[in-house]
């Protein structure tokens, strides 16, 4: 099952790399003469992973279904690696989760061995059903 918590760090990854790219500013535009530009905006800091117990059992549920279908596409030598893409956040979204919302349980799985457990356990029987 090592492979499937490995797809959620893939994941968490690509869709963290896209979510970070669409946010970035664009470049600042110089003030008109005799007026002062005005102050850069502060950056907020990233939201911290949630715990465990910020992590409802339907989540874990969500979350372990999207795992198993996604180290699916992701084992598909067929597909295109953008088409991978894509069809790995459609299927996030299919179950109920927002590719913000999967990296946050991911991360939060990494830093919480019992969040980590509770998600192996639950993408374990995912797989054993298919």
């Amino acid at each position: 099952m090592k492979t499937v918590l490995k797809s959620a760090i893939f994941v968490a990854g690509c869709t963290l790399g896209a979510t970070m790219a669409s946010a970035q500013a664009a470049p600042a535009t110089p003030a008109p003469e005799g007026q002062t530009a005005p102050a850069p905006q502060a950056q907020t800091a990233p939201a911290q992973a949630p715990m465990a117990t910020d992590v409802s059992d339907a989540e874990v549920d969500s979350f372990a279904t999207a795992l198993v279908e996604i180290d699916k596409v992701q084992a598909d030598t067929t597909m295109e690696p953008a088409d991978k893409q894509q069809k790995m956040v459609s299927t996030l979204q299919a179950n109920g989760l927002e590719p913000q919302r999967f990296n946050a349980i991911a991360q939060a799985a990494q830093a919480d061995p019992e969040l980590g457990q509770r998600i192996q356990a639950a993408a374990q029987e995912k797989a054993v059903g298919n």
